[in-house]
């Protein structure tokens, strides 16, 4: 028999069943489905980490109080403070440094409310962070040194509070109860890792040290190098000047780390893949469950098939033709399954990263695995049924009641 006609009549076989077709493709369906779903967000959760993180630039540096080891714990690690990065700012290869403290609060004007993440800052946060502003002017130095009680408002929370087009500056709002004067309101940013600047009230560290937390320490600082080829170097010298400081002895473990935006896309990048892979390799159980279901039917079939086994090899079909036409049946479930599967998983993908704000991204490995698998599981799961075929003597076949 020639494979054309050996493919007509595997398709012709499985239009006599559409219903019992469909259901034993639902499985590959869904499981195809599954893995280019997590993939393509995985992808795209990682591409938008990754550019945010990219977004610093090279030459950015962060640093956070604790070791990795104290940072898992849930007590706050207190080991930095303001005259750290005082005297991490006068190193001869930093061009801006901000520390920062934070705190989820309510602040009020104008009769309207709105929970906000309060951001104590230094001057250079803006530069670090590329703010741009729409109103009036960002917290300077002069303010920190002061305790000026003066707010910088997100595009958000502006309109909250003050109403679409108003001209907040110079007047009041009141965070945590306090009064404090507006100086500035930010252009509308999107959010990026380290915060979200439209929904945020940006304030002097020294003041939301004193007045709102009531703490001497910072919860880490950002500065960028003066060259991204020198963020190495800068990254040795705070860790030395730090160690210094700190009274860290040989062999102690800091009470600080160093991150550079390159360590921390790195980090972030065999982090959101390990979680992918573990994602995408529970997601192909539904595979293996669905080829099982092909397995399952297939034998249904060779069953129910076998008086028309019988006629074929009596007429001259060969071991050989009834195995693949068999496998052509099992190939034609898991690709056609595949495809659909395909089209669902990218449909679902793209929903998704649209509600969630995320880049859609759809790999050319995320295809070749859909069709790879499919074949695979349609010639591991259908051969065993196929082969079984395969070997019924005609006579026994024609027999079979």
């Amino acid at each position: 028999m020639q494979y054309q006609e050996l493919f007509i009549a595997a398709i012709t076989a499985l239009k006599g069943n559409l219903l019992r077709t469909l259901l034993t493709m639902l499985g590959i369906i869904i499981g195809i489905a599954s893995v280019i779903l997590i993939i393509a967000l995985g992808d795209g959760a990682t591409q938008s980490i990754t550019g945010q993180l990219a977004s610093f630039g090279t030459n950015t540096i962060f640093i956070i109080p604790g070791s990795s080891e104290q940072r898992s714990q849930p007590v706050q690690v207190q080991s930095l403070i303001l005259k750290d990065a005082q005297a991490i700012g006068e190193l001869p290869n930093v061009a801006y440094i901000a520390p920062f403290v934070s705190k989820a609060t309510q602040a009020s004007a104008n009769g309207e409310k709105d929970n906000v993440t309060v951001q104590g800052v230094g001057a250079d946060y803006a530069p670090i962070q590329s703010l741009e502003m729409a109103q009036g002017e960002f917290i300077s130095k002069d303010n920190e040194e002061s305790l000026s009680r003066v707010a910088v408002l997100g595009a958000e929370v502006m309109t909250k509070l003050f109403g679409e087009g108003a001209q907040p500056v110079g007047q009041t709002v009141k965070i945590d109860n306090r009064s404090f004067r507006v100086i500035g309101v930010l252009q509308e940013k999107d959010a990026n890792i380290t915060s979200n600047p439209n929904t945020a009230i940006y304030i002097p560290v020294t003041t939301a040290m004193k007045i709102l937390l009531g703490t001497d320490h910072i919860f880490g600082m950002m500065l960028q190098a003066t060259d991204s080829e020198l963020v190495n170097q800068t990254s040795e010298d705070i860790t030395s000047l730090l160690i210094d400081r700190h009274d860290i002895t040989e062999g102690e473990a800091n009470d600080f780390t160093v991150r550079t935006s390159a360590q921390a896309l790195a980090t972030i990048g065999s982090v959101t893949g390990l979680l992918t892979a573990l994602l995408a390799g529970i997601a192909g159980i539904s595979l293996l469950v669905g080829g099982i279901g092909i397995m399952n039917i297939m034998l249904v079939t060779v069953t129910e098939r076998t008086r028309e086994i019988g006629l074929l090899k009596a007429i001259g079909a060969k071991r050989s033709d009834i195995l693949t036409q068999f496998l052509i049946e099992a190939l034609v479930l898991t690709l056609v399954g595949g495809a659909v599967g395909m089209g669902i998983g990218i449909l679902l993908a793209f929903i998704i990263t649209s509600i969630a704000k995320i880049p859609f991204v759809i790999s050319p490995v995320a295809i070749l695995l859909a069709v790879g698998v499919s074949s695979i599981v349609g010639i591991v799961f259908g051969y065993y049924p196929a082969n079984k075929a395969a070997k019924l003597a005609p006579i026994d076949a024609l027999r079979h009641e």
